[in-house]
């Protein structure tokens, strides 16, 4: 049986208004998107959480980040949507009746809560009103590829090119994301190429499979950490790297004190371990 989304109780599901308006909206971000279908049951409560592991902490008051979804068509954005939407089994949903909508989802990440908006309302026709309002819209982005397609990875180098000139004086958290994981016979691009490309582009990278829910759950918890990392003051993110080295492992804290080492002593190690640190999605 596949396993249902840990994502499943706390999912608001919003359509936009046609003027696109409400995607520059400043404040609160649900307050200008209009409700039109909730994704719970009657019986559920709507404001039901998803904790991360490192939950032990006391919950803060919840604070509410965009995050918007490009990437070229059929990589899988909409299927990641469906996934952070509580789709069980999003392998065989259809998404065409989700195109457009924004979900809103509370989330507890390292004890503190809170809201996601995710807009999953890209559109690829070149010169298109809505490409400008999404470059504009999000306080955080996942740039999406598949990695069975060479051309989709090449596409999200453009992106993030496009995206650092919109925004060229802004520090925006950005997770360059290769989709599809899981189909390994078909792969193009390796996590390689990923990993240098992300290092390139001065970006986070990760490698998720919509399809078998892998990795998607820390996307979501990595995208809030860097948007925190950038926004809260150094005292609170300090106290917040403080709380998580705690949790570590001890083989864990000796293999980041060793490789702390040899870096210093040897250029090509030291960026082998910049380009691992695009998969730390705690760290800037």
């Amino acid at each position: 049986m596949r396993r249902h989304s840990c994502f499943q109780q706390q999912t608001h599901r919003w359509s936009i208004s046609t003027d696109g308006g409400c995607l520059l909206g400043k404040g609160n971000p649900a307050s200008s998107i209009v409700r039109s279908q909730s994704c719970f049951t009657p019986d559920q409560h709507p404001r039901g959480s998803w904790s991360s592991e490192s939950s032990d902490s006391s919950e803060v008051g919840r604070v509410c980040y965009r995050v918007v979804v490009i990437g070229e068509d059929g990589v899988g954005k909409s299927a990641l949507a469906s996934v952070f939407a509580g789709s069980p089994y999003s392998m065989y949903a259809d998404y065409d009746q989700w195109a457009d909508d924004v979900y809103e989802r509370t989330v507890i990440v390292d004890g503190e809560s809170a809201s996601i908006i995710l807009l999953d309302t890209w559109d690829n026709q070149e010169g298109s009103w809505v490409q400008e309002h999404c470059m504009q819209a999000g306080d955080a982005y996942l740039i999406v590829y598949s990695v069975t397609d060479r051309a989709s990875f090449e596409k999200a180098s453009e992106l993030r090119i496009q995206l650092r000139r919109t925004r060229q004086s802004e520090d925006i958290p950005i997770i360059l994301v290769g989709n599809k994981s899981d189909l390994v016979r078909c792969r193009e691009v390796s996590v390689a190429e990923g990993r240098a490309c992300a290092v390139v582009f001065d970006c986070k990278f990760i490698e998720t499979s919509a399809a078998v829910q892998h990795n998607v759950s820390e996307m979501f918890e990595g995208i809030v950490r860097q948007v925190r990392l950038r926004r809260d003051s150094k005292e609170v993110n300090e106290k917040r790297m403080a709380l998580n080295r705690r949790r570590e492992s001890i083989p864990k804290k000796a293999k980041r004190f060793l490789d702390k080492m040899v870096a210093k002593n040897n250029k090509n190690m030291a960026y082998r371990l910049k380009s691992k640190s695009c998969h730390d999605l705690s760290v800037l």
